[in-house]
């Protein structure tokens, strides 16, 4: 049956079963098919030609973003919004040249939209083959910049909405310079994505020129209108390290995964997995600092659970394990810096986990 509308016809169901053994698709087979029947539902669905169409583009923008960047799963990686006008003799152009030359010199890679000004800055300093570029189409920028252009590592989306999908999913670590209505727009989803627990936490810079003021201009609206006004939270901004060091934005978005690897719900259990063990004292001090996070019972170290171990998922690495309040994962943040300050975590920050 289709997730809604009219079910789907066993013959068509078991035609699609055997269009994938034709295929021969084994792994994610179910996956798979769902698509496909959800694409017949559609039809079903007298859907409207626009809609299809948009349907139909956005998989195959999304297919060929995911054969893009299937290659460098292993590799860090950070994204880096900006403005398409910051002109290559700006201070901001030459502060993102420094802080990408210095993520790729740590052996990260760096995704942008692909674009001129910041998007441009940014390939440059990390290198050709440090970058990956995510372009839209439009009207008046319908090309990857120079240098992307010249590499494979670029692709091209008709989308906003796919095109920011494959900014956001991919990357650990996020850079958002100065810009315009379309930076803004891609850094207020991001805290969206973080407040609301949609996604996993990630550290963002907001990276300012040496005395500029920004960044530091939005800290005073969020501190002075939406905290005041009771729309957020407190602590939903300090999530967000505003900086104009190159070296402290590096610092941060490489130090977050210092000691922190990964999160995984089981239930409501949250588990999060660390490079080192914890030791008693510690997790003495983090229910010291963080118990009001708890929702029954304390933070606890612990091994892979059930679950965890049917899918060998990072089963060899120590773990706290809490059940949270759900409506305080927005601070998740506090107790993962508190994670990677632990005397027992490592000296220089690992890799990212895949």
């Amino acid at each position: 049956m289709s997730e809604s509308g009219a079910p789907i016809p066993a013959e068509v169901t078991e035609a699609v079963r055997g269009v994938l053994e034709h295929a021969g698709i084994t792994t994610d087979a179910d996956l798979v098919a769902r698509i496909l029947t959800t694409g017949v539902g559609l039809g079903m669905d007298r859907t409207s030609r626009l809609d299809l169409k948009i349907t139909s583009a956005a998989l195959t923008e999304m297919r060929a973003a995911f054969r893009l960047f299937a290659p460098f799963e292993d590799v860090p990686k950070a994204t880096i919004f900006g403005s398409a006008r910051t002109r290559p003799d700006d201070e901001l152009y030459l502060a993102t040249m420094r802080v990408a030359r210095a993520l790729a010199e740590r052996g990260w890679m760096v995704v942008t939209g692909a674009g001129p000004g910041i998007m441009q800055a940014a390939a440059e300093g990390a290198g050709v083959d440090h970058s990956i570029g995510v372009s839209i189409r439009l009207p008046f920028e319908d090309k990857p910049n120079a240098l992307l252009a010249r590499s494979a590592n670029n692709v091209a989306m008709k989308y906003f909405f796919t095109r920011k999908l494959m900014l956001v999913k991919e990357s650990t670590g996020f850079v958002c310079l100065p810009g315009g209505f379309g930076t803004l727009d891609e850094m207020f989803e991001l805290l969206t994505l973080q407040q609301t627990g949609k996604a996993e936490p990630t550290p963002i810079v907001l990276l300012d020129e040496p005395g500029g003021t920004f960044w530091a201009g939005l800290r005073r609206f969020v501190d002075e209108q939406l905290v005041t006004s009771g729309v957020i939270s407190p602590h939903d901004f300090d999530r967000v390290l505003i900086t104009d060091s190159v070296e402290a934005a590096a610092d941060e978005l490489t130090g977050f995964w210092r000691n922190y690897d990964s999160l995984r719900w089981v239930g409501g259990r949250l588990v999060l997995r660390l490079r080192a063990e914890p030791t008693p004292e510690e997790v003495d001090s983090l229910n010291e600092q963080f118990g009001s996070l708890v929702r029954e019972g304390r933070i606890e170290a612990g091994t892979a659970l059930p679950q965890e171990l049917a899918d060998a998922d990072r089963p060899d690495l120590p773990r706290l394990i809490l059940t949270p309040d759900q409506f305080q994962v927005g601070s998740l943040h506090r107790l993962i810096r508190a994670i990677n300050e632990f005397d027992s975590a490592p000296s220089t920050p690992g890799a990212v986990s895949s």
